[in-house]
């Protein structure tokens, strides 16, 4: 009896997994109790009860054994119910196809149809210069009706700021501006700039008024000297503008001419020109 009741508390202390085997336990010392009971004391010879302990004990141990090994199946992974992107429906953009009527490329020459006069006195060059340039633009004026608007006497014609207010006067839209050319020779930039004037003014159709003073050489060697001063127009260009095409109402004989850029704005030093 003592036996059993040390294996009672044996079995007690052990650890929560194995309240089973406590539990069976329990029930094999009721049972030898009451045999104690009814044979007055004496514990039986069985065995049984002591195998039926081992027996949980050995169960016990395997339980407690697959309790060590058994690792836990981790949850199946829930597949994800987000779609993949879906491109967008959108038709595919495309840049707008080009304006057939605006053309933005600039020739590289181009030359003026006009319709050319020369000056009918000595000091009508500024008027002749004027009715040459606005020839090409489609716009008909005698010198004379010019020479009144123009300030022109015996003396001439002032300056390039008249030139700009007559012609702006006879074009639509007011195109021109007066470049003065300050110095006795034009600088880099002078030069750069009056090409740059040249090649956009006509290529809007519309002719170029350069007042001039002194002398200058043409690209066949030829030589015009004004050292009082002169107006001629410029009606075309060449090689993107440093190339010009002069239309000289002086001579009919050398009514025109091509002469460099560099040249052009050298023989304008200290006068300008209207663009």
């Amino acid at each position: 009896m003592h036996h059993l009741k040390r294996q009672f508390r044996r079995f007690a202390s052990q650890p929560p997994y194995q309240a089973a085997v406590a539990s069976a336990a329990v029930f094999a010392l009721a049972i030898v109790a009451g045999a104690m009971a009814t044979g007055g004391g004496e514990a039986p010879t069985s065995a049984q009860p002591t195998a039926s302990i081992a027996e949980v004990r050995g169960e016990a141990v395997a339980l407690r054994g697959e309790a060590r090994t058994t690792t836990p199946t981790p949850p199946s992974a829930t597949p994800s119910s987000a779609s993949p992107s879906t491109p967008s429906s959108g038709a595919p953009t495309s840049d707008p196809a080009p304006d057939p009527d605006l053309n933005t490329e600039t020739p590289k020459s181009k030359v003026l149809e006009y319709d050319y006069q020369a000056q009918i006195n000595f000091y009508y060059c500024g008027p002749a210069a004027v009715r040459n340039a606005l020839s090409a633009a489609g716009v008909q004026r005698s010198q004379d009706e010019l020479a009144g608007p123009l300030g022109t006497d015996q003396f001439g014609t002032d300056s390039a700021e008249d030139t700009t207010r007559v012609l702006n006067a006879e074009v639509d839209g007011e195109p021109y501006l007066t470049r003065m050319i300050s110095g006795g020779s034009a600088t880099s930039t002078q030069m750069d700039q009056l090409q740059a004037d040249v090649v956009k003014a006509i290529t809007e159709d519309r002719s170029v008024v350069v007042n001039v003073a002194g002398s200058a050489t043409d690209t066949a060697g030829g030589w015009h000297s004004f050292p009082g001063g002169h107006y001629v127009a410029v009606v075309g260009y060449d090689d993107d503008g440093r190339l010009v095409q002069i239309a000289d109402s002086a001579n009919p004989a050398t009514s025109s001419y091509w002469m460099t850029t560099i040249a052009l704005a050298n023989w304008a030093a200290t006068r300008g020109y209207s663009a």
